[in-house]
């Protein structure tokens, strides 16, 4: 059921356009689920997932409306479809923005090496600035999970660790080559990063102050947890100001901007870590053999694989789009009977007919739901 007060005019107008393909009432009603889609998808990414394949099952040949259920089925977490959906996009539209995502789905599905054959496709070089990073967090990641922490961590030793910006990407890479030193036993240097990271992460979504507080061997204290008695409470109030005396010094430490001659080294201290690293790796020589050996053989072996995963959503692809033809020449046939009478009375038919066959499926993610809440 559509939420009250969506009427579909609040789409993105680039997605209103490919909607002036479909019938008019047609176009409203995937519209609004579109819009309902993106309402959720922050606090309830499946019913932002139910929302976006009820639209697909009505437009099932619009890119953008693929687009939006591969997101949200990444957000929600049904990785295999997510990956279908991304390569349908890919397909459609030409955008090649959604490979960090497909890598990520790969390294959820327990496939790194196919993450790390993403991380080299030829439209790499093509993308985002941001899509970019978030590429190289992913490809470091499926490092990690292949045991090559080292390697993971010369792959985030890019000049883009030090750059000055605003950029929603600077925290998410400092925190990734902080938490891959720490992995590799650097705690000092991960401590150095973790600061780092938190100072340019304004609300605090990677967690690295308190990263870097258990680092430090210290603890935050939630000073407005209701106590559950009046001596509890009391003796908490008796506490408080000395714990907000800590956290005050902590925040202090963490927030504190660094200064002119640290940014100066911050570029050198990159330098000295990635000599570390280049030690690192003389040492293990029989690793950097291994692991070319495994980038050849995940390359071809990524290939084939990837001919058969196009192949497989290929097939996905026209099943989809035949059950989808179907289905959307079933409503177009309703559309038109309810256009030729131009009346109220065939309006409102043509959203009787369509509002029932699609509540019994937002009835079932509402229901799943409830089961998970239980």
């Amino acid at each position: 059921m559509i939420p009250e007060g969506i009427t579909g005019a609040e789409l993105d107008r680039s997605v209103k356009a490919e909607l002036r393909s479909l019938p008019r009432g047609l176009a409203d009603l995937v519209a609004q689920h579109l819009v309902a889609s993106g309402r959720f998808i922050d606090d309830d990414p499946e019913r932002a997932y139910q929302h976006a394949r009820t639209a697909r099952r009505l437009a099932a040949r619009l890119g953008g409306v693929r687009e939006a259920v591969a997101i949200t089925a990444y957000l929600a977490e049904h990785y295999d479809e997510a990956l279908t959906e991304f390569r349908a996009v890919r397909r459609m539209t030409g955008n090649h923005e959604v490979i960090a995502m497909m890598a990520d789905c790969e390294r959820a599905l327990g496939r790194p090496e196919k993450a790390l054959t993403l991380s080299r496709d030829k439209h790499v070089r093509d993308l985002s600035e941001a899509t970019q990073v978030e590429l190289l967090i992913v490809a470091a990641g499926a490092r990690r999970d292949m045991g090559q922490t080292a390697a993971a961590i010369q792959t985030l030793q890019v000049p883009e660790l030090t750059k000055r910006t605003k950029a929603d990407w600077l925290p998410r890479l400092r925190y990734a080559y902080a938490d891959a030193l720490e992995e590799a036993g650097r705690e000092d240097d991960a401590l150095i990063w973790f600061h780092r990271a938190a100072g340019v992460d304004a609300d605090g979504s990677t967690g690295a102050a308190e990263r870097a507080a258990q680092l430090e061997g210290l603890q935050f204290t939630d000073l407005d947890e209701d106590d559950e008695d009046d001596d509890s409470e009391d003796e908490a109030y008796d506490a408080e100001p000395e714990d907000e005396a800590e956290v005050a010094e902590f925040d202090d430490e963490v927030d504190e901007p660094e200064d002119e001659a640290e940014d100066a080294d911050l570029d050198d201290e990159l330098e000295d870590e990635a000599d570390d690293g280049e030690v690192d790796e003389a040492d293990e020589p029989e690793d950097d053999a291994e692991a070319a050996e495994l980038d050849d053989e995940v390359d071809t072996a990524g290939l084939a694989d990837d001919e058969a995963d196009e192949a497989e959503g290929d097939a996905e692809f026209a099943d989809t789009g035949l059950e989808g033809e179907a289905e959307e020449d079933a409503e177009l046939s309703d559309v038109a009977v309810a256009g030729q009478g131009e009346d109220a009375a065939g309006d409102a038919e043509l959203h009787g007919v369509v509002d029932d066959a699609l509540d019994g499926e937002v009835a079932k993610a509402d229901e799943s739901d409830g089961v998970k809440g239980e």
